[in-house]
């Protein structure tokens, strides 16, 4: 199909007469008629209104080639449950070691250095924070799978160990806290509380890969 053959398609499907288009164009009936029966071509600065009025890009005008419609969403790889398990279990243990560095390093900064506390306790709430957001983010993003009987248990079990782990920090908190009154420092027991239920997730995590394989 040539470039006139197209105008007159074009036209024909917006409903309009030779005169109408002539109009919204700003020239003659008689330019529209040479346009379709290929007479003459139009001058290039009536190229986008003619675009514009048959709503179509410059190339599907002038080689009547539909551009490819492009996905607004590239389809997400749908991951199978080992592949989730095992990123999960990536993420849980880079966040594990950020936990300890982060310990470790208030610590030595603090107690061994004598840094200014101020400094030393914000840079280590920035790692806390960092190493949580990347576990956040991880089990937000985990697709929803029907647990086994086997993965009910063991979740079951890991709760039920963390519940204990977690009482026992609390109570040592409040015995260090009353014995040393260093409660601007006995406040990390709870973060070693969450590392050590991450370590405990994590070793329930590989655990099941051990037994799917």
């Amino acid at each position: 199909m040539n470039l006139g053959e197209r105008l007159f398609e074009l036209r024909k499907a917006k409903n309009l007469t030779q005169d109408d288009m002539a109009e919204k164009l700003n020239v003659t009936r008689q330019t529209v008629s040479k346009w379709e029966t290929n007479q003459s071509t139009p001058d290039f600065d009536k190229i986008m209104p003619l675009c514009e009025l048959f709503e179509i890009g410059v190339e599907e005008l002038l080689t009547g080639k539909k551009p490819e419609e492009k996905e607004e969403k590239k389809e997400e790889k749908v991951l199978t449950r080992q592949e989730v398990k095992e990123r999960s279990a990536k993420v849980v243990s880079g966040s594990i070691f950020i936990y300890i560095a982060a310990v470790a390093f208030v610590m030595i900064a603090i107690v061994v250095q004598h840094a200014n506390p101020i400094i030393a306790s914000s840079v280590f709430l920035l790692l806390i924070g960092w190493a949580t957001a990347r576990i956040i983010k991880n089990y937000m993003s985990i697709p929803k799978f029907e647990k086994t009987k086997a993965e009910k248990r063991q979740d079951s079990i890991q709760r039920q160990i963390n519940g204990i782990i977690s009482s026992i920090c609390i109570a040592i908190y409040f015995i260090v806290s009353f014995i040393t009154l260093a409660w601007h420092i006995t406040w990390i027991i709870f973060v070693i509380d969450g590392l050590i239920c991450q370590v405990i997730r994590l070793i329930f995590m590989l655990k099941e890969e051990e037994n799917e394989e």
